[in-house]
């Protein structure tokens, strides 16, 4: 999730644990814990593109970092806070619990953890986008009115709490989006008699409202869009061939078998003059699947001065941005481009 959410966790999780003994301390401490997992970002100012994605959510949303990282962290906290009502241990907790909501959270989006580091499996549950308002701000609202009361007063816990109960309840009732939506796409791709091999589910930016499916067929793979305001609308599947053939010799250069195993098998190759892109289907487009559309994650496949076989993510399309959230709005309550 972003960085806000994350950090909205922490401070609940870290008041939930001991505010009673340090009070905003708490919020503070557990909001610094919620964000500690996302420090791996940095790897990407020492690394390639590629080896960046790669680790991204890696050790640092580990079970292991969690267990590793709390003492840790909590002697330093310790040692740093002085309070004398909070022992080394109360501090550990509340680091465990910061860190380890942190990568539960991140497995119910599309790009998941690998909370079981070393093992490269990733947990991607798929059913919330990386930013959601419905998720954060009501969250938000109840831990900033927890700070303002003592932190001996049983409203401050009652609010917290509050925050905790909505937040989860809405992570659920994605889940039941999700499943309700699936069973959409796969009777419409039964109703219009297309054959498939899989088919993926995700919620399209910045709500649970409007679903995206990925359905890879044998030679391409078709994209639609779904809305709870759609109602009984068929879906439109915009299709997109795999084009793997165009890789040529190079689909078994170790680079392009990093990227395949990256994107999990779900890419195309595209075609641009004599430029070549590796796109990853699993985050979409920036659109709502039409012909021009770009993938919001595209590789730009390149020789460098030294002869050597490179991938450079291409750049958003930041002007667009007002565009496309005016065309996802208008979508999301039902409204489908002609």
């Amino acid at each position: 999730m972003d960085s806000l959410t994350q950090i909205v966790l922490g401070a609940a999780v870290g008041e939930a644990t001991i505010s009673k003994k340090v009070g905003n301390k708490a919020i503070l401490w557990g909001a610094i814990a919620g964000t500690i997992p996302d420090l791996d970002i940095i790897i990407k100012y020492f690394t390639d593109t590629v080896t960046a994605n790669e680790l991204h959510r890696g050790f640092s949303h580990s079970i292991l970092f969690c267990i590793i990282a709390a003492p840790i962290f909590g002697w330093l906290v310790h040692k740093i806070s002085g309070n004398a009502e909070a022992n080394w241990k109360d501090w550990t907790r509340l680091m465990f619990w910061g860190l380890f909501t942190h990568p539960i959270l991140d497995a119910f989006t599309t790009w998941g953890t690998q909370l079981f580091w070393p093992h490269p499996y990733k947990i991607a549950f798929k059913n919330i986008f990386v930013i959601d308002p419905l998720y954060t701000i009501p969250f938000l609202i109840c831990v900033i009115i927890a700070m303002t009361y003592e932190r001996t007063n049983p409203k401050r816990k009652k609010i917290n709490h509050l925050g905790l109960i909505l937040s989860t309840s809405y992570l659920v009732l994605t889940l039941l989006f999700k499943w309700y939506t699936f069973n959409v796409f796969e009777q419409n791709l039964k109703n219009q008699q297309r054959s498939y091999n899989s088919i993926q589910t995700k919620p399209t930016p910045l709500n649970s409202i409007l679903w995206n499916a990925n359905v890879e067929t044998q030679n391409a793979y078709l994209i639609g869009d779904y809305s709870l305001f759609d109602g009984n609308t068929p879906v439109q599947f915009a299709k997109y061939p795999k084009n793997h053939e165009l890789l040529g010799k190079l689909k078994d250069h170790p680079l392009i078998l990093r990227l395949i195993d990256l994107t999990e098998g779900w890419y195309t190759i595209e075609k641009v003059g004599n430029t070549f892109y590796f796109n990853d289907l699993r985050f979409g487009l920036y659109g709502t699947g039409k012909a021009n559309d770009r993938f919001v994650f595209s590789y730009k496949l390149y020789y460098d001065d030294q002869g050597k076989l490179q991938a450079k993510e291409r750049d958003p399309d930041i002007e667009k941005a007002p565009e496309l959230l005016k065309k996802l709005v208008k979508r999301i309550f039902g409204k489908k481009e002609l």
